[in-house]
């Protein structure tokens, strides 16, 4: 057997125990806040960041591992034996870590495979997961690689910002939309598609924006098999709780995981956002 390592990065919101199991390096994505930067799960737990949010009259901006940072790894992976590295980084629709991680593959001897999943959370671990699977039962790398790279384009994920106020702040959307939006309840449903989100449609009621988004997994799960589902938040578990309550009532056989969202994810979006996301098999 191939001594194999992962890596990702903090957007995949990794558990501990599923680090160890299967030999995951992680690189910390980034928070830019006026007096200092952070990173994600190093520096800043989920409940200093949305503290830290709330109270900061500026925005904070996102960043991305440094490339001498990825060089180091792979010099150490190298050192320990590796034979090689699989590299799983956040939506290059979002982020420069997957576009960082194909420079410094090609600066180092140690062979790297980095891979854009096209999307952030949940589908993620089970690429990663899936990618075990495949080694145990035998495939080489290349096939690995290719599997993942067909899954990046089955993955789903739709969230609903609790408000336009983080978004209005990341200069996302204009102040006049995000008073309207707050008047009059309309809540935004954001898709990622082809790697980068996507605003779907706008629904008045947050009952009618979670319809929406379930009917989105309705329609894959029509089409073929949804075995998983996860829950996505925002700092927001109660209701991600209240939202897997509900499709576990509807859908007894369906497993449901709740799921937070990487922080960078929280600089746009904004606390409060919940979601769903899945792989369409």
């Amino acid at each position: 057997m191939k001594k194999i390592a992962w890596i990702t990065d903090t957007a995949a919101q990794l558990e501990d125990a599923f680090i160890q199991k299967h030999n995951i390096y992680i690189l910390p994505l980034g928070v830019v806040f006026p007096e200092g930067s952070y990173k994600e799960s190093i520096d800043l737990t989920q409940e200093e960041f949305y503290e830290k949010l709330q109270m900061s009259k500026v925005s904070p901006k996102t960043s991305q591992p440094a490339i001498g940072e990825m060089l180091a790894l792979y010099e150490k992976l190298q050192t320990e034996g590796y034979d090689f590295a699989i590299a799983l980084h956040l939506s290059s629709g979002l982020s420069g870590t997957f576009e960082s991680a194909q420079s410094a593959s090609e600066m180092t001897d140690f062979k790297v495979y980095p891979i854009d999943s096209k999307i952030g959370s949940f589908p993620m671990v089970k690429m990663i997961e899936i990618g075990n699977e495949l080694f145990e039962s035998g495939k080489d790398v290349e096939e690995v690689v290719t599997t993942i790279n067909e899954i990046t384009t089955k993955s789903k994920l739709s969230f609903i910002p609790d408000s336009l106020n983080q978004l209005h702040k990341s200069g996302r959307v204009s102040g006049t939309q995000t008073f309207l939006s707050n008047l009059l309840n309309i809540k935004l449903i954001i898709s990622f598609e082809d790697g980068k989100p996507v605003m779907k449609e706008k629904v008045r009621s947050n009952k009618r924006a979670k319809d929406y988004v379930t009917s989105l997994l309705l329609t894959d799960m029509d089409k073929g098999t949804v075995p998983e589902v996860a829950v996505i938040h925002c700092n927001n578990a109660p209701d991600a709780e209240i939202w897997k309550s509900e499709l576990s009532r509807e859908f007894p056989a369906l497993k449901i995981h709740v799921v937070p969202l990487s922080i960078c994810v929280g600089v746009h979006a904004g606390e409060g956002t919940t979601g769903l996301s899945w792989i369409a098999n």
